[in-house]
């Protein structure tokens, strides 16, 4: 077993009661300690970006390893993570893909739908996705290597020069 890390973890007001009960699972888990970023309970109507975004901010910036996101679908919370430059979110719900999102795809957010996954289900994929690291050395890092540069580059290209504004 590796050494304990940080595991952000947010939902939307339709994620948190799957949230909270992943997160009471996960206290005893000696290969996490839980950072939450919210909501507390259904009553917070934050939208789920801002949660998305937060937790992927956290992964990004190195103040967790890695995040796991639950709102209605997982769908939302996938595509706002992913809108943060160097990270790779994923909505999964069975096994396979579970394990396919960290050995082929080195992800480090996985998303669930608390609508479209039962408690049960998503505790047992939670616990299975912990347990899964990707393989640098791995014919896979090569191609997570093309979408991570091609990211640096499209992230660095330079601005064009607004429209009407090319003398």
């Amino acid at each position: 077993m590796g050494e304990k890390y940080v595991l952000a973890v947010g939902a939307d007001n339709a994620g948190v009661d799957l949230k909270n009960a992943i997160k009471q699972q996960l206290a005893n888990d000696p290969r996490v300690e839980v950072r939450d970023f919210g909501v507390p309970d259904a009553s917070d109507a934050t939208a789920y970006p801002h949660v998305g975004l937060d937790v992927a901010e956290a992964v990004a910036r190195g103040e967790a390893r890695r995040g796991l996101l639950i709102c209605g679908t997982g769908i939302g919370m996938a595509i706002a993570a992913n809108k943060v430059s160097g990270i790779r979110a994923t909505v999964a719900h069975d096994s396979y893909s579970v394990e396919r999102s960290v050995l082929s795809n080195n992800c480090q957010i996985l998303t669930l739908g608390a609508r479209v996954i039962g408690s049960e289900l998503a505790k047992k994929l939670v616990d299975e996705w912990l347990g899964l690291e990707f393989d640098e050395g791995s014919a896979s890092a090569q191609k997570v290597a093309v979408i991570s540069d091609y990211e640096t580059r499209a992230n660095h290209t330079p601005e064009t020069a607004p429209a009407g504004d090319c003398t």
